[in-house]
């Protein structure tokens, strides 16, 4: 009873007088503010579209390379009496400088036999002719002994038909008659013999007289010159030293021009040079036919050798391509030719670009206009963008060029247009979005996307 009292009297009236109090609060106090509901935004960051010129480019590496060699082999043998003194490995030569020579001795000797030779084979020439000369004179007087010798036969003839003279004297005038004939026979056979005897002698005197070219000539390979201005890139010669005839006494790398084997990806190549030529058409990739279109687009090269921070450049052509692709690295050989290879050489400063050194070539074509953006920003061939209200749309375009992480883009796409770099965690056509622009990467999109 107790507890039902305390509850009337006691609970109740509180709890009543607690509600009083809560419904006066109500009734007299200040509504709470309303906050409107409204649409949520997307941070993006976003770069301004501009059309730019940019140049198409491919970067392979390879060894520096002369474009001319020269291997002085000596063309006859005989010991080495003079060597030049600054021939020696690394020694700078000009052109036409004297390499070594052999000892003459020999030569002169072959040149001085050649010389004898062929004024003994022309004294037998003169000997033929007058030996011709006096065999056809002594032929007119055997004829006319012959003649004489016919008429005696013919009178002895007679003498005997009329009975004058015996058998025996007739035999003798026919015999005599017969030795005569033989003397005349035996001197124009004779004479038929000299003109065959005359060309044999000529022929035998030209070749006294190429065997005396042949030892001039060698004697002028005695000695042995520089073709072109070299660098002696190796020695094996001695002053004294016997040189074998076919043997190499130095060898020469040409200073005026160098070439590069640049190891290009096939697919790039492919790349550059179908943008280079503006067609889709397929390219066969053959050695001859690339070299051949190489000659006609007009690409640039660059060769570049980094020195720690430092880069030096070199200008060069695309000269050919290389005959074979390598199976481990699926490269094929670019072919570049550097005019200037030892031209402003600065010691200390600038090096020549020498055999051996390992450096960077840069392929260029030329410029094509589009929209440059990075690779990143496209989204199976689509790009995002903010229109003018803020609101998010997705634009179908074609990539025209794809280098570097970025690429160039044609399509619905104008200058000014602003394009999503950062991609939304969600992404609905008209979605709000609060952008920034990224300044930075407007600045290194129009640095590397600059033609040369």
């Amino acid at each position: 009873m107790r507890s039902g009292l305390k509850l009337i009297l006691i609970t109740l009236p509180i709890i009543a007088l607690g509600v009083g109090v809560l419904a006066f609060i109500i009734a007299t106090g200040t509504p709470p503010e309303r906050i409107a509901l409204t649409e949520r935004s997307t941070p993006v960051r976003v770069i301004i579209a501009q059309t730019q010129a940019v140049a198409p480019r491919q970067v392979g590496f390879g060894l520096v390379r002369p474009s001319r060699t020269y291997e002085a082999i000596a063309q006859v043998g005989g010991t080495v009496e003079y060597v030049n003194p600054s021939l020696q490995k690394g020694a700078i030569l000009p052109k036409g400088a004297d390499l070594l020579r052999i000892s003459p001795t020999d030569f002169n000797l072959a040149i001085a036999q050649a010389d004898a030779n062929i004024r003994a084979a022309e004294a037998k020439l003169s000997e033929l002719a007058v030996s011709e000369a006096n065999q056809i004179a002594a032929l007119e007087i055997e004829k006319e002994a012959l003649a004489l010798r016919a008429a005696d036969l013919d009178r002895t003839e007679t003498l005997f038909q009329n009975g004058t003279i015996s058998q025996a004297a007739l035999d003798a005038a026919r015999t005599a008659h017969l030795a005569q004939r033989q003397k005349v026979q035996s001197l124009v056979s004779a004479l038929a013999l000299l003109p065959t005897q005359l060309a044999v002698q000529t022929e035998q005197i030209a070749v006294y007289r190429a065997t005396l070219d042949t030892a001039k000539l060698n004697l002028a390979r005695t000695e042995l010159n520089l073709p072109f201005d070299a660098r002696v890139a190796s020695v094996a010669v001695e002053e004294g030293q016997f040189l074998r005839s076919g043997q190499t006494a130095a060898v020469f790398d040409g200073i005026n021009a160098g070439e590069i084997e640049a190891q290009v990806p096939i697919a790039g190549l492919r790349m550059l040079l179908r943008s280079s030529l503006g067609t889709d058409q397929g390219i066969v990739l053959d050695p001859a036919t690339m070299t051949d279109v190489l000659h006609h687009l007009g690409l640039s090269a660059k060769v570049h050798l980094r020195l720690g921070d430092e880069v030096i450049s070199w200008p060069a052509k695309v000269d050919r391509i290389s005959d074979t692709v390598d199976v481990k690295s699926g490269t094929l050989g670019v072919i570049v030719r550097v005019d200037t290879a030892y031209t402003g050489v600065e010691p200390g400063n600038r090096p020549p670009l020498t055999k051996g050194m390992f450096v960077e070539v840069s392929l260029q074509g030329e410029p094509m206009d589009g929209i440059w953006v990075p690779r990143s920003a496209l989204r199976e061939g689509r790009l995002l963008v903010a229109d003018a209200n803020d609101r998010l749309q997705s634009i179908e375009v074609e990539t025209t060029l794809v280098q570097d992480g970025m690429a160039l883009i044609s399509g619905d796409v104008t200058a000014g247009t602003r394009v999503l770099v950062s991609q939304p965690s969600s992404i609905v056509d008209g979605m709000l979005l609060t952008v920034t622009e990224d300044t930075a990467l407007m600045a290194q999109l129009a640095a590397e996307g600059r033609a040369e």
